[in-house]
């Protein structure tokens, strides 16, 4: 055995294991036999034919070299021209010379002139080597060639040309006395032109570069025209040897005159062939350049559509964007361009837009103007072509954006198409900036490796979550991430619309601290020390900060963290600090010098007031704003300052402290209010309590969503319970009014539940939020939800789904609709296309307005795909004051304004939202980097450790002791270390059915109403119209506003109906015209409370056949009579009215926990928040 082993050759390197297995031994014989590829290529024809050919390098050298012959075939017949003088004598090589002249009046034609020249023998040698060398050249090609069909080779016309120019001079080598025979040698232009184009060919082949058609075409045209002179002149002199003996000079001018159909008739041909030629040189010319005209002129169309393409050149001299678009319309066009040029540092960018459409008639329009001719350049072509983004020049932008077609009725695959796009601008130029917008959350985790990723759905559901919880959350949003001066509405004489219009110019910035003048004086300090004092001596806001060596941006990080100079301040204002100028005056009066009990010394620091240039620049007025702690303030409900601090002493706030103080600073703990829940008995003691734990929702119905703490079910419930109109085996309801819930409802009305929807229940559900202000959710849904996506959201406590239509009745009564807060419209896609891109909006407009006129005491909340769609929500036609907005809206878009449509009442009050608005933050990201990332903490849909969140407090009458924003800022600062960003303000407002010619008419309408009624009210700065009830000085009890107390309606009614009457009897010189408004204003009441009557009968009659009860429908209970807007960053000494809701960010409850319960009780006590809204008038000082 062991012989055997030892007779066993080792394996070859390359032996094959199956071989082995097999058994197959013939790999010890060595019978391989290598193999050889493509030898048909090693042939000396296939060679031949790589190099002059195929290969691109070496067949562009050789018509190089071609075309360099040709060209000195040419130049060596010029100089032959130029030495050959007929009157010298003419004859063949080596005959003798014969004199010629040329006779007018004879009519023969002597040849000889033109069949003989004189030729030098140096000239005859070099171009007789020149004609061996194309010859033989000519003869290689036409054999590499061939490919079985000669005489297509031989009846070639650059083969016949060739023959015409080379055969006569090699004949004369062998025969001498031709050598002086006249050869077209001239006709050789035309084999150069042609060896231009194909040597252009292989240059565009050999750098991988697609060829510009009209470059080829124009250079075409140009050779074209030069051949046929330069043939028309060579021809023309030669032919009038004899006749008038022509030079070249007279006879190219002949050419000139002749093809631009001048024709002086200063030159002539004299004899018949040279005029013959000059008839086959016009009809040459006259076919051929109209067929090169028409060639250029198409090319010339072709790229005024495709766009051309964006030089090299220009690329890295010049700064560009390039913006993808799979269709462009002209409202994206317009709020991008308007948008991106609003930066003072963009106006020397240009932007490439890459589209695959062609350009539309308003779009060309548009680029037409000077304005935007000179910076944008339109390309027609695709992402995923390398050759249209080098076109786009992609390598060399400063950034690509890349817009989603969100009218797509299918929206994953709009999608799909921007990753591909994504993709292919990554794969193409990896260094360039991506900037990305998608549709679908599910999508987002494709285009992670983006700078800049905006996700529309995310954005929508949480903006529409947190409009229900915070009002107006969506326009807030929309105008801090809109560029404007803060000029819009100022010239109206509406007092609201000029506060409205100068705050919406607040936008986010950010500085660094150690460089910065607003908070350089604050380093050391805390950071709610810091937000106060910044905001009372500059009016800026202090919303945010991020560490030097951590990228994540903090919101309001509370009182325990210290500013250092390294930090990023985020902050908002008019415009950012580098445009700001500071004025600092010296007060006449110290305050030191005042006397009082409750008055400290004056401090060190120098007044400040904000006064806002109009040119964005701001000049800051520093005054005296100091508000020294009083001790001995007095608690619980205070009357009210008076206008100059005499009277009653005004109640004294806690300074806000420099560090924190951990027994009185630390903000509510929301994780320690299960105690309190459990303590609490409920009211209905036939419902059992249901315990809710904190934690991470264990389904996410998508990858990349980030994870939220919130209240949760124990026990994930069955999906049988989650319906809502059908009882099952665990329980047996099948109302909403049978479920007892004790908060009002929120109802999501949308076509399917999208995975973005999960973003709507999230924020509504974080752990922050208190429990017992979590509101019921029902999700309204036309089509049945999906598995995976009731397994995300049955972990949520008091959610439901129901099937139905938001425009069925029936739906909307099933679903407790009549015990709802607020309804949610979502935009259905289905309705996104349409044949009028504007009538997208018409299902859902109609149908709002349906559920607006049944149920108006709703707060309704719609998504439309169009933001112009807004002035049809809650449509009154002869409403006056709506004709003068509109108006009002007319006039600002004139004036260039991005924000026209925001003093629309729906915009304003944040009862409509489009998410068109908002692809502004994606466009902001490339100036403002942190933009996205500071929405996004906003909404909730990132939660940073240590970072705040956005939430809302009611301002009551008990709490308008404060008097002014500034000492709110002060109070929450000190108290709970909350930062107040901006109010909502629901002011009352009479609608006049009279049709004032502007809005001054319909403002002074309302002043006459509040001066009849007698409420003892001083004028503010603020208050102007009737129950608006912003004067300084006014009391509680003369405000009528109607905010949020649904009973206040009808008295307001009956006010304003008063208001009228008084009206009509106080103005005697226009009698008949006021009792025509009076009985104007009757009948329209009665009108009104007719059609209110049906509505109701209807409503009730649905409920009664539905089996419902209806005592919950309040049938009078109308919000016609308000109009509410947005204030963001208002002055300090901004008055505080009733019902106004603040804006706070909210330090993070996970950030510091209390050590003790007891510490806890004692920071939830000084809260002046929405925690407990009940003791908010006993807070203690």
């Amino acid at each position: 055995m062991s012989d055997l082993d030892s007779e066993v050759l080792p394996l070859p390197p390359r032996y094959r294991f199956r071989d082995l297995l097999l058994g197959d031994q013939y790999f010890q014989n060595d019978d391989r036999v290598q193999v050889e590829f493509y030898v048909n290529e090693n042939t000396f024809k296939e060679r031949l034919k790589l190099f002059f050919i195929k290969n691109q390098r070496s067949s562009l050298r050789i018509r190089l070299f071609n075309f360099s012959l040709k060209l000195l075939t040419c130049l060596l017949y010029i100089v032959r021209v130029l030495l050959d003088d007929p009157a010298l004598g003419i004859g063949c090589w080596g005959c003798p010379k014969q004199k010629y002249t040329f006779n007018e009046s004879s009519s023969e034609i002597n040849w000889a002139p033109i069949l003989w020249v004189e030729r030098k023998m140096a000239l005859w040698a070099i171009q007789v080597s020149v004609a061996i060398i194309s010859f033989l050249e000519t003869m290689l090609l036409i054999y590499l060639s061939y490919k079985g069909n000669i005489w297509e080779q031989i009846f070639r016309v650059s083969f016949v040309l060739e023959m015409i120019n080379t055969l006569p001079f090699i004949i004369t080598i062998f025969w001498a006395p031709l050598r002086n025979l006249f050869i077209p040698v001239f006709l050789n232009c035309w084999l150069a032109k042609h060896a231009l184009e194909n040597m252009i060919n292989d240059f565009h082949r050999a750098i991988l570069r697609t060829q510009s058609a009209m470059f080829n075409q124009v250079l075409i045209l140009f050779c074209t025209l030069l051949c046929l002179l330069f043939t028309g002149t060579c021809g023309i002199q030669h032919l009038e040897r004899a006749g008038e003996n022509l030079s070249l000079l007279t006879s190219f001018y002949f050419c000139i005159v002749t093809f631009s159909t001048v024709g002086y008739g200063d030159v002539t041909p004299k004899i018949w062939p040279s005029q013959l030629l000059v008839v086959i040189m016009i009809c040459v010319a006259l076919v051929v350049l109209p067929l090169q005209f028409e060639e250029l002129v198409y090319l010339w169309m072709e790229r005024q559509k495709s766009g051309g393409n964006y030089s090299r050149h220009r690329a890295q001299t010049e700064k560009h964007v390039i913006l993808c678009v799979s269709s462009l319309k002209i409202d994206l066009l317009m709020d991008f361009l308007n948008e991106f040029y609003a930066h003072p540092r963009l106006q020397d960018y240009y932007v490439v837009i890459l589209c695959p459409t062609e350009m539309d008639i308003q779009v060309r329009r548009v680029l037409q103007i000077p304005l935007w001719s000179q910076r944008v350049i339109y390309l027609q072509g695709s992402a995923l072509k390398d050759q249209d983004l080098m076109r786009a020049k992609m390598d060399n932008g400063e950034a690509c954006f890349i817009l989603s077609s969100r009218n797509e009725v299918d929206r994953t695959a709009a999608d799909h198409q921007t990753i591909l796009r994504a993709w292919a601008v990554k794969d193409f130029a990896p260094n360039c900036p991506l900037y990305v917008q998608i549709l679908k959350p599910e999508n987002k985790f494709h285009v992670k490796f983006a700078d800049h990723v905006v996700c529309e759905e995310e954005c929508k559901y949480a903006m529409l979550a947190l409009n229900c919880i915070c009002p107006a959350t969506s326009t807030l949003i929309t105008l801090l991430v809109h560029t404007s001066r803060g000029q819009e509405g100022q010239e109206s004489p509406e007092q609201w619309q000029r506060m409205y219009g100068r705050c919406s110019g607040n936008e986010v910035y950010h500085v660094r601290m150690g460089d910065s003048k607003f908070f350089r004086e604050y380093q050391g300090k805390s950071f709610t020390y810091a937000a106060f004092h910044a905001h009372k001596k500059y009016g800026v806001c202090l919303i945010g900060l991020k560490r030097e060596d951590n990228k994540s941006i903090l919101l309001n990080p509370g009182p325990r963290h210290t500013l250092a100079a390294s930090d990023t301040c985020f902050y908002i204002n008019i415009t950012k600090e580098e445009n700001s100028a500071f004025t600092f005056k010296q007060e006449e009066t110290r305050r030191r010098g005042l006397a009082g009990p409750g008055r400290g010394q004056g401090s060190s620091h120098l007044p400040v007031h904000s006064i806002i240039a109009s040119v964005g620049t701001v000049a800051i007025d520093l005054q005296n704003t100091e508000c020294p702690p009083a001790p001995g303030g007095e608690g619980g409900k205070l009357a009210l300052p008076t206008e100059n601090g005499s009277g009653s002493r005004r109640p004294s706030i806690a300074p806000v402290l420099e560090l924190a103080d951990s027994s009185a600073l630390l903000p509510c703990d929301l994780l320690s209010d299960q105690s309190e829940d459990e303590t609490t008995p409920s009211e209905d003691e036939g419902l059992s309590v249901v315990e809710y734990v904190k934690g991470y929702p264990p389904n996410s119905p998508y990858i990349g969503s980030s994870p939220t703490l919130c209240h949760l079910l124990p026990v994930k419930a069955p999906f049988c319970c989650l319906r809502l109109d059908k009882g099952c085996k665990h329980n047996s309801f099948e109302d909403a009014k049978a479920y007892g819930f004790k908060n009002k409802l929120i109802i999501v009305s949308a076509e399917t539940a999208g995975n973005g929807l999960y973003n709507f229940i999230v924020p509504l559900r974080a752990y922050y939020r208190s429990r017992k202000e979590l509101n019921p959710i029902v999700l309204l849904l036309d089509n049945k939800p999906d598995p995976h996506f009731l397994e995300a959201i049955c972990c949520f406590p008091m959610v439901y789904y129901m099937e139905g239509s938001v425009d069925n009745l029936d739906s909307l009564l099933q679903c407790g609709i009549i015990y709802a807060d607020n309804l949610v419209v979502v935009d259905k896609e289905s309705t996104m296309s349409a044949e009028e891109d504007y009538m997208a909006d018409a299902k859902t407009i109609v149908n709002v307005q349906t559920m607006f006129r049944l149920f108006p005491s709703l707060s309704i909340t719609t998504e439309l795909t169009h933001p112009s769609n807004m002035r049809f929500m809650q449509f009154r036609a002869k409403d006056s004051y709506s004709l003068a907005l509109s108006k009002l809206e007319k006039r600002e878009r004139e004036n260039g304004s991005n924000l026209a449509f925001m003093f629309r009442l729906p915009f304003a009050a944040g009862r409509v939202f489009s998410i068109s608005m908002l692809d502004t933050l994606l466009y902001q990201s490339f100036v403002k980097d942190y933009m996205i990332s500071i929405t996004r903490l906003l909404l909730g849909l990132d939660t940073t450790p240590g970072s705040g969140y956005l939430c809302a407090m009611k301002i009551t009458e008990d709490d308008l002791w404060i008097g002014t924003y500034g000492r709110l800022f002060q109070k929450l600062c000190s108290s709970s270390a909350e930062i107040p960003i901006g109010i909502y303000r629901t002011q009352s407002h009479v609608f006049s059915t009279s049709e004032p010619h502007d809005l001054r008419a319909q403002s002074q309408i309302s002043v006459s109403v509040e001066d009849c009624e007698d409420t003892r009210e001083v004028k503010g700065p603020w208050g102007a119209r009737a129950g608006t009830g912003g004067g300084g000085g006014s009391s509680a009890q003369g405000r009528h506003s109607v905010g949020g107390d649904p009973a206040e309606h009808p008295l307001l009614r009956r006010k304003s109906l008063q208001w009228a009457r008084k009206l009509s009897r106080k103005s005697p010189k226009h009698p008949g015209k006021a009792a025509a408004e009076w009985i104007s204003q009757q009948r329209l009441s009665l009108c009104r409370r007719s059609e209110r009557q049906e509505l109701s009968e209807l409503v009730k009659n649905r409920m009664k056949h539905l089996g419902l009860p209806t005592t919950g429908y309040d049938e009078m209970n109308d919000q016609q009579n308000t109009l509410s807007y947005v204030l963001i960053n208002p002055p300090p000494d901004t008055r505080l009215e009733p019902h106004d809701i603040v804006y706070l960010i909210r330090c993070d409850p996970l950030a510091h926990v209390a050590s003790s319960s007891q510490s806890r009780k004692s920071s939830c006590s000084n809260k002046l928040s929405s925690c407990n809204p009940e003791t908010r008038g006993e807070t203690q000082l």
